[in-house]
């Protein structure tokens, strides 16, 4: 019994994980070498992708994503989607995606170049090659070079909160059942005396 508790509390809070490195904006410093547009056939991997435009009624068999091409510090290349996210989830209400496409095109950068242009991408998501998964772009900044470093507030922020959230419920949880144990005990030697 114990076993089946440990591997269902490590499922659940693997999902857990999983679900906030997802969702958590992240960092990277990259230099942006290509943007454009493909059309793409949504299949088995369509929960990583928006569900639609935030001005369509409703979610098309395929459509025109947009995309940015960089190369991360590590010289190992990135591709980021370029999609809103309107009003679903995860909650970032993006609705720029054109503006961030001609953001990302001002920006690019060769390697040759004398002093490349190094920029910061902020996204969600993963990238996986085989299920043809892609992070999505959220914002891209420029920045003094490839050794900057940038400090997730925001992570720090929601991880604390939901930490103490974690924290509370647990506690309360305890003092219920150490309530209940102390109760039952006093109800089974009530009259011993």
């Amino acid at each position: 019994m114990v076993y089946i508790k440990w591997v269902f509390w490590s499922i659940f809070w693997g999902i857990v994980v999983a679900f906030l490195h997802y969702t958590l904006p992240q960092h990277d410093i990259a230099r942006i070498t290509d943007t454009y547009e493909q059309r793409i056939d949504f299949g088995e991997n369509s929960i990583f992708w928006a569900h639609s435009s935030s001005g369509n009624a409703a979610a098309p068999a395929n459509r025109d994503v947009l995309f940015i091409q960089a190369f991360r510090t590590n010289d190992k290349p990135m591709i980021y989607r370029n999609e809103d996210t309107g009003w679903g989830w995860p909650p970032y209400f993006k609705f720029d995606t054109s503006n961030l496409q001609a953001e990302a095109s001002d920006l690019i950068s060769k390697r040759s170049a004398e002093t490349p242009q190094w920029v910061s991408i902020r996204h969600y998501g993963w990238r996986n090659e085989f299920l043809s998964i892609f992070p999505n772009a959220i914002s891209v900044k420029p920045v003094a070079g490839p050794d900057v470093r940038i400090i997730p507030w925001l992570n720090i922020v929601i991880l604390t909160l939901l930490a103490a959230l974690a924290w509370g419920i647990w506690a309360r949880w305890r003092k219920f059942w150490a309530r209940r144990e102390t109760r039952k005990y006093d109800e089974y030697t009530d009259g011993w005396g």
